[in-house]
């Protein structure tokens, strides 16, 4: 969507605010022995507490109140008793919700106590590609090139971007246009972010892989190449400067 008024701005804001603070929340509840339908339910509890909705489950019926996914799932794991959260676990968060009309999304992912599986690294990598590429978002800027800056910048470091997991518009609705806001430079996407503009930016940033599948439960994505994903992402407006971060809560 694009912001048009005053009353649209307090509306994206506020549940901008409301899933960075469950994010916010999970993460530090989140702990080995856990189970990840637990995680979720503490999540969900929070997001009631704000009167929003889940939005995977009102706008595509999934079956959890936020994507809980661990190691090599990419995202959208199902939340399940029957997971439970290892020590050394890359585990990812991806919460996003509506509230009064208005769609905010954002995730996280990060190592459960100590990294047993080295992957401190990686997701360092994601989080700070992630705060270059939302610091060349600006009016005008054309898509593939912020596609292009996050795989340069994964690439320095050493690691591959996922290409068939994406960015995206939304507002109004969880998945608007931009439909695509790629993690590599497309030159097939002409597209150009404009002022006002509300987006969903993400990195998924990888050890070994340029693809996920979808598994049997046809929602989890599984990395190809026994390959481990660091996703994080924020939503945010695009201004003729620096874009206004709606989900960052403390520095996160």
């Amino acid at each position: 969507m694009s912001i048009n008024n005053q009353a649209q701005f307090e509306g994206i804001k506020r549940v901008g605010h409301v899933v960075g603070i469950t994010l916010k929340k999970m993460r530090e509840y989140a702990q080995a022995g856990m189970s990840t339908k637990e995680l979720d339910e503490f999540g969900y509890a929070i997001l009631r507490k704000f009167g929003a909705h889940p939005a995977p489950l009102k706008d595509y019926n999934f079956p959890g109140y936020t994507c809980i996914s661990l190691n090599h799932e990419a995202c959208h794991g199902i939340p399940s008793h029957k997971r439970i959260i290892q020590e050394g676990d890359l585990i990812n968060i991806d919460v996003s919700a509506e509230l009064n009309g208005y769609y905010g999304d954002n995730g996280g992912s990060f190592i459960i106590g100590k990294d047993h599986q080295n992957l401190q690294p990686l997701v360092d990598a994601s989080q700070e590609i992630l705060n270059l590429a939302i610091s060349n978002i600006k009016h005008n800027v054309r898509i593939y090139e912020i596609g292009g800056l996050i795989k340069k910048e994964a690439n320095k470091r050493g690691f591959k971007v996922i290409k068939n997991l994406c960015g995206h518009g939304i507002g109004r609705k969880l998945h608007e246009a931009p439909k695509e806001i790629p993690n590599f430079k497309d030159r097939l996407n002409r597209g150009r972010l404009k002022k006002n503009m509300v987006i969903a930016l993400e990195t998924f940033i990888s050890t070994n892989a340029n693809y996920v599948y979808e598994t049997d439960d046809d929602w989890t994505m599984l990395a190809e190449n026994n390959s481990f994903v660091a996703q994080h992402e924020h939503t945010l407006i695009v201004t003729e400067g620096q874009p206004i971060v709606l989900t960052k809560v403390n520095g996160i």
